[in-house]
């Protein structure tokens, strides 16, 4: 891959913009080698975003403290390491982390995943901007599974490293063991630009758990985005899942009439969705053994 093409055809030449058709397109592409990875789902992606916008995240990466920054000091659980909220930051921080989560990043994700109805986290909970200092580290360990004050449930993550001229001599590589915990079976030094993306499961280990080797006043950063589905929605009747339009008093005799006809409409694509009930839940049934396992 190009440094001129990265994978993510972002357009920045006015805000932050990708065609739909082109995310989907984009995920797709990469679909097989996300699925059939070891020890679980997941993709390095070099050259993620294009070279400007990776190089101005990195630029515009606050270095001052700021009103809601998240510091850990929790040996093992986390040790000199920062998360930065994105709404702390300057607006063109806040705008690039808008369109991470915005339909055509979620278009990106659900081809390369093959998770459909993903959503974002507006709140960025554990998300945003990470800032791990020299002699910190992050153990291994399997994210959290649900959002409490979304109600959803984590499918996805995402992390996009801003370190220039990262050397191996410092440490910070991302470690990925299998379920059991005993192979690492993969290693990924956090070099500028590049993206790994993973499924969020129970069983999802990975951590960078020795201590930083960095020269001082060098620290290891990076961009973290969590993606979600939400959780089956009941309904026994099937009427709430279709706009019910009603007419005023004082509406005239025809849009009384409008309005009972799309009532009518209303009912009746309830009972044909009620009536192919049995054959959806067996389907749901089949796609959460896949998705939720």
């Amino acid at each position: 891959m190009s440094i001129d093409n990265p994978i993510l055809p972002v357009d920045c030449t006015d805000g932050f913009s990708l065609n739909l058709k082109d995310a989907r397109a984009t995920g797709e592409a990469l679909m097989d080698q996300y699925a059939f990875a070891e020890p679980f789902p997941h993709a390095v992606l070099d050259n993620f975003l294009p070279k400007d916008m990776a190089e101005a995240l990195l630029a515009h990466f606050p270095t001052e403290a700021q009103e809601h920054d998240k510091l850990y000091e929790k040996g093992y659980g986390g040790t000199h390491k920062r998360q930065i909220l994105p709404y702390d930051c300057d607006a063109y921080v806040r705008a690039a982390f808008a369109f991470f989560n915005s339909a055509p990043m979620l278009q990106f994700l659900e081809g390369i995943t093959r998770i459909q109805g993903l959503l974002p986290d507006p709140y960025f909970a554990g998300g945003g901007f990470h800032e791990t200092k020299n002699k910190g580290l992050l153990g291994i360990h399997a994210d959290f599974r649900v959002n409490e004050s979304l109600q959803t449930l984590r499918r996805v993550n995402v992390i996009i490293y801003l370190n220039k001229d990262w050397q191996d001599s410092y440490g910070g590589h991302l470690e990925l063991w299998d379920k059991e915990m005993k192979h690492k079976v993969s290693s990924v030094l956090p070099i500028f630009n590049r993206c790994v993306i993973f499924n969020t499961d129970e069983d999802s280990f990975h951590g960078h758990p020795d201590p930083l080797t960095a020269p001082e006043g060098i620290s290891r950063k990076s961009i973290a985005l969590y993606y979600y589905t939400a959780t089956e929605i009941r309904n026994d009747s099937g009427q709430s899942r279709h706009t019910l339009y009603v007419a005023r008093p004082s509406d005239s005799y025809l849009v009384k009439a409008q309005a009972k006809k799309l009532a009518k409409k209303r009912d009746r694509r309830a009972k044909k969705l009620m009536g192919s009930s049995d054959e959806g839940s067996t389907l749901f049934s089949r796609l959460k053994a896949i998705l939720f396992k």
